[in-house]
């Protein structure tokens, strides 16, 4: 047949199947640790492993999910533009159209990077992280920025983009990279406070702040970060957080707004308790598709960070459970991907992508119905805004391509 070298760690043995007419071989493999528990030794890769990708293992369960979603966000979007984008723009349809076109990108981009092999991603960790930087300073440049309500979010390159946005993808990379042989914590308390301190402080985007705080500790945690350094930078973290807030009477309005949604209904808590009652005029079942009253320049944000709002008016608690239950499982099969990933690049990015993800829902979600302060959070898949779009359904391209690497 087939001579076969036996080292000493491996015990091949050789069927013959006279029905199929095939070999199997069967290795038995004595490594120190599971595989699916523990990270994965790099010289195994280089001495008994390789990855192969398989096309047809691919976690369409994944795609059929996040297609849904995003599918769901533009009839959304439609739904609650239409007034804002006549009286603003002359132009009902403005808001679909633009979204439509950032989500045609966003599927292209997410098949380019499911086909590419996650591991290359590695290389250009540190100049996508970088260039994401720059992109952040660049809203400071007059006839760059854009300012939006005393916030420096956005830039202007012929169309506009948020960089915090890619910042989360790009740092997701950078960092799995920088812990895949272990945690690294001074550059990691560097990076951190690096673009936490431009967004949060100097663009003023509190929210963006928060959610690449978690999505950071996120991945410092999963690279098994010391405990007590873990435990004490969420405590500096929080420290931090109360200290911009309390520092800014908009956002110690924002403060009392969550814990009176009702004290102010005119001034500081109307765009909450505007929220509130959409979703109060819902009930269980909602007032159906296209029936919101609440849209109808009642909410501040209706397009963005308040879409879910009107998604429980018209849905109802019951539709509104559905989209909270959907979103948890593309998570559940985020989580699911990272298990069975092949390496601890592999592991640490698909948990840092299903952090940002998952992070991101709950924060917008929270907000919504006065969890936690409003915090100016787009729901991923279902908010207006090709940024956000294009990078969650890039970050979804890598989750598919990290389902399709094995081991042999």
């Amino acid at each position: 047949m087939c001579n076969l070298k036996v080292a000493a760690p491996i015990k091949s043995y050789l069927f013959y199947s006279k029905n199929v007419r095939i070999y199997s071989v069967v290795k038995r493999i004595n490594l120190h640790s599971s595989l699916a528990g523990d990270k994965y030794k790099p010289n195994q890769t280089a001495q008994s492993h390789k990855y192969v990708q398989k096309t047809s293992k691919m976690d369409f369960v994944l795609l059929g999910t996040v297609l849904i979603l995003s599918l769901f966000g533009l009839l959304m979007v439609y739904d609650v533009s239409q007034v804002q984008a006549f009286q603003n723009l002359g132009d009902k349809y403005y808001f679909i159209k633009q979204q439509i076109v950032w989500a045609l990108l966003g599927y292209v981009a997410l098949l380019f990077f499911s086909m590419l092999d996650y591991h290359i991603l590695e290389k250009i960790a540190l100049p996508a992280f970088v260039i994401s930087v720059i992109l952040l300073l660049l809203v400071f440049v007059p006839g760059l920025g854009v300012i939006s309500g005393g916030a420096h979010r956005w830039l202007r390159l012929g169309i506009n983009i948020q960089p915090a946005e890619i910042i989360k993808l790009s740092s997701v990379i950078f960092l799995a990279a920088l812990f895949k042989k272990g945690p690294r914590t001074l550059p990691f308390i560097l990076i951190l406070g690096l673009v936490g301190t431009i967004i949060g402080v100097f663009q003023r985007d509190l929210g963006s702040a928060i959610v690449y705080s978690i999505i950071a500790l996120g991945i410092y945690f999963v690279a098994d970060a010391p405990l007590v350094y873990f435990l004490g930078m969420i405590v500096i973290s929080i420290i931090g957080f109360l200290g911009f807030t309390l520092s800014s009477q908009y956002r110690r309005h924002r403060v009392l707004a969550f814990l009176d949604p009702f004290s102010d209904p005119q001034g500081y808590s109307y765009h909450i308790s505007q929220v509130l009652i959409a979703l109060g005029s819902g009930g269980l079942f909602g007032l159906g598709i296209g029936q919101s009253r609440q849209k109808y320049a009642y909410i501040p944000e209706v397009t963005t960070d308040s879409i879910f709002s009107v998604v429980g008016e018209e849905l109802g608690f019951v539709g509104s459970v559905f989209l909270i239950a959907l979103i948890g499982f593309l998570i559940f099969r985020g989580i699911k991907i990272v298990q069975s990933a092949p390496d601890q690049f592999g592991k640490l990015l698909g948990a840092g992508l299903i952090i940002w993800l998952g992070a991101q829902a709950v924060v917008n979600l929270a907000a919504m119905v006065s969890l936690v302060p409003l915090t100016g959070v787009p729901l991923p898949f279902i908010s207006y805004g090709g940024s956000a779009l294009l990078a969650n359904l890039v970050a979804v391209g890598i989750l598919l391509n990290i389902s399709k690497q094995k081991l042999e």
